[in-house]
């Protein structure tokens, strides 16, 4: 019986450092084939056409404006609640309105 065991163990032993040889292998040939394919793709990132203008100042501000008035709505909510005090209120107010 202990020959027996020792065979086991030793298959068992013989199986799990081939995996793990087997999987350095292929991560190390991964690793190669990406740096491999890294430099082919820089060419094409280059000659991408530029991106498009950006919108006009005048969207983002009211975008802006719009966030402001929900931040507002929330803090007035949250006051209403009793969640915040008044002086709360104000200065969360005072920070948002800069």
């Amino acid at each position: 019986m202990p020959g027996l065991l020792r065979g086991v163990a030793r298959t068992a032993v013989v199986a799990g450092t081939a995996t793990a040889v087997s999987n350095r292998v292929s991560r190390r040939q991964a690793g190669r084939w990406a740096q491999q394919e890294a430099p082919q793709e820089a060419p094409q990132a280059a000659a991408a056409p530029p991106p498009p203008a950006p919108a006009p100042a005048a969207a983002p501000a009211a975008d802006d404006m719009n966030t402001k008035i929900d931040q507002l709505k929330q803090l007035s909510t949250l006051k209403e609640q009793g969640v915040l005090t008044e002086e709360e209120f104000a200065e969360q107010k005072r920070r948002l309105l800069g």
